[in-house]
């Protein structure tokens, strides 16, 4: 079956730095988070993951909060006794995290720059072209939307 071990251990960490930085919640807490999260990733995605389509079902596994908690965090918050109150203040109001095979990536606001957390080249693709800095953010996102719409919670991409 398709692995998406890396992906959903990237995203899950990658929201615990959050919470970390956010400061207040203890490491074994953290640590439960994360496990928690990862686990409730897994079963959300089960059945959502093509790794031959990257971009299918992309908006399923989108994990977002924008004035809603997403699911996910909130249920593994909820296992470590974080309300949604307490995550509003800890996490950032406006977070997009995008886990799709072969790519991990975020956008914190509405218009922030997309930042990419994960990336591995495509088995059987064409040699994956290299970027020369990786850490830096995405300035636009790869289909050139340039300017923010306020209809973007649908993120279907199309070919």
């Amino acid at each position: 079956g398709a692995d998406m071990r890396t992906e959903i251990s990237t995203a899950a960490a990658f929201v615990t730095r959050l919470l970390r930085a956010a400061g207040g919640v203890g490491e074994e807490q953290l640590r439960c988070f994360r496990e928690c999260l990862q686990e409730a990733m897994r079963e959300h995605y089960k059945h959502h993951w093509f790794p031959l389509v990257p971009s299918k079902g992309s908006g399923y596994r989108c994990i977002r909060i924008n004035h809603k908690m997403d699911p996910l965090i909130g249920k593994a918050a909820g296992m470590i006794g974080l309300s949604h109150e307490r995550l509003f203040q800890l996490l950032p109001s406006e977070l997009t995290l995008w886990v799709d095979p072969f790519e991990v990536s975020y956008r914190i606001g509405e218009d922030g720059s997309i930042c990419v957390l994960y990336e591995s080249p495509q088995p059987g693709g064409k040699a994956a072209k290299q970027l020369e800095s990786r850490t830096s953010c995405k300035e636009e996102w790869r289909i050139g939307r340039s300017s923010p719409s306020k209809s973007y919670n649908m993120m279907t991409v199309s070919s």
